[in-house]
């Protein structure tokens, strides 16, 4: 009998602990990822309570006003632009700038994606510009969202690693995002925000011109090649990337933070860097 009891508490805390794992969950997944007040509240002893107007008045404290020199985030995600108009709008912005430098200033002046109001800062590059290959991931994560550079959490230091296997470092790539701002809670970006941000990353694409392009993960090579099939179709295999009367050479490959949960699938990568490698020295022997 007590043996018995023993086990069904200990059901009844493993039923609890995966409820709150579940919430906590679905709290990272709604973007909700700072707390906002140091103490607990319970709110059902707050609900018991008798209605204002029994209880005797005083004062409401009044919240400080937000600092001028940055907009509520609820108003800017309000101003963002419909999905058509944001997208004419990126269109026109990216074609007028003639720069790295003019682009990056354009994305920073973009109203058309409300994720510039939930993000820290902007994460536009990283490498050298002039570099023949330039490899895209999907949007930037938490370290990268602080610090303002892509790819330079745990997924960015195993892509370094597997660079240095084929003797590459970031000073002979250029590396992007499809998205330049974080996703809230690092949830996938919504069609809506990315076809917002897609000309400004093919028009970042033209203006450093590689001669070999590397699509990190499914929904870059999705976004940027025009496909609908999954990673594990697609990784290894050329296709041809078309930007205006331009065509680059693209090779998906698996997204360094899928190889931290499926490491067993490493040794897939390491057959994806090493086609990467022949096509570099084939371009390196042609010049």
């Amino acid at each position: 009998m007590l043996e018995s009891r023993m086990s069904s508490a200990t059901d009844q805390d493993q039923t609890t602990h995966a409820a709150l794992y579940r919430l906590l969950r679905w709290y990272a997944d709604m973007g909700v990822d700072l707390a906002i007040d140091p103490l607990p509240h319970d709110r059902f002893a707050e609900a018991r309570r008798p209605p204002p107007q029994a209880q005797a008045e005083a004062p409401r404290p009044v919240a400080p006003p937000l600092p001028a020199s940055r907009p509520a985030p609820a108003r800017i995600a309000s101003e963002a632009l419909p999905t058509e108009a944001a997208i004419r709008s990126a269109q026109e912005s990216a074609a007028a700038a003639q720069s790295l430098e003019e682009l990056r200033a354009q994305l920073l002046a973009f109203q058309g994606c409300a994720l510039k109001a939930t993000a820290t800062q902007l994460v536009f590059a990283d490498g050298n510009p002039e570099a023949d290959i330039m490899l895209v991931g999907e949007a930037p994560g938490a370290d990268e969202d602080r610090q303002g550079v892509p790819f330079i959490g745990r997924a960015g230091q195993l892509l370094d690693k597997m660079l240095a296997a084929i003797k590459l470092d970031r000073s002979q790539v250029y590396i992007a995002n499809v998205v330049p701002w974080r996703p809230p809670g690092n949830r996938t970006p919504t069609p809506a925000e990315t076809a917002a941000c897609l000309p400004f990353l093919r028009r970042q694409i033209e203006l450093v011109d590689p001669k070999i392009l590397v699509c990190l993960g499914a929904p870059s090579a999705q976004t940027l090649l025009g496909v609908k099939d999954g990673i594990m179709r697609l990784r290894g295999r050329w296709i041809d990337c078309r930007l205006g009367e331009a065509t680059i050479p693209a090779l998906p490959m698996l997204h360094p933070a899928y190889l931290l949960r499926q490491p067993a699938h490493k040794k897939l990568a390491w057959q994806d860097l090493r086609e990467l490698a022949r096509a570099i020295d084939a371009l390196t022997s042609n010049h």
